[in-house]
């Protein structure tokens, strides 16, 4: 599937099912290949913000502002080519969006409080002001806001 038939499609379709191709998109792009849980730590990232409100409304708000996640830096004519790495990245969107229908006091985090991630071994942005709230394969989770 091309990224470009994946945004055209969540743009086509209503709440909730757009916030899942999105969300499923960004797991895909930005860690297909980690655990579940580095993969979760990643959507609870993108359900975090959206539940703030800085970055947008929705899910795909959220992970197409520009410049914040993978979505936005992928060319649009990018085949995502491994089945397998897609249906665990629709598995864990979907996890992800069930666990944020339960009130807080329910939901069971794997990076609590984080609103940022980066690549462990990139360089470091400015906004980085501390050590990382957790690191979980390749990236490093943050709480800026």
């Amino acid at each position: 599937m091309k990224l470009s038939f994946l945004l055209w499609l969540a743009s086509m379709l209503p709440q909730p099912a757009s916030d899942h191709i999105c969300l499923a998109t960004t797991i895909y792009l930005e860690a297909r290949s980690e655990s579940q849980v580095g993969q979760m730590a990643v959507a609870e990232v993108a359900l975090r913000r959206r539940e703030a409100g800085r970055w947008g409304s929705t899910v795909c708000d959220v992970v197409r502002a520009p410049g914040q996640f993978a979505l936005t830096t992928t060319n649009l004519n990018y085949v995502l080519a491994n089945p397998k790495a897609w249906q665990k990245a629709w598995q864990v969107a979907d996890r992800a969006i069930e666990t944020w229908t339960l009130p807080n006091d329910k939901r069971k985090f794997v990076v609590p409080h984080a609103d940022h991630f980066i690549v462990a071994d990139s360089t470091s942005p400015s906004w980085i002001k501390g050590p990382p709230l957790a690191t979980i394969g390749a990236h490093s989770f943050y709480r800026i806001n």
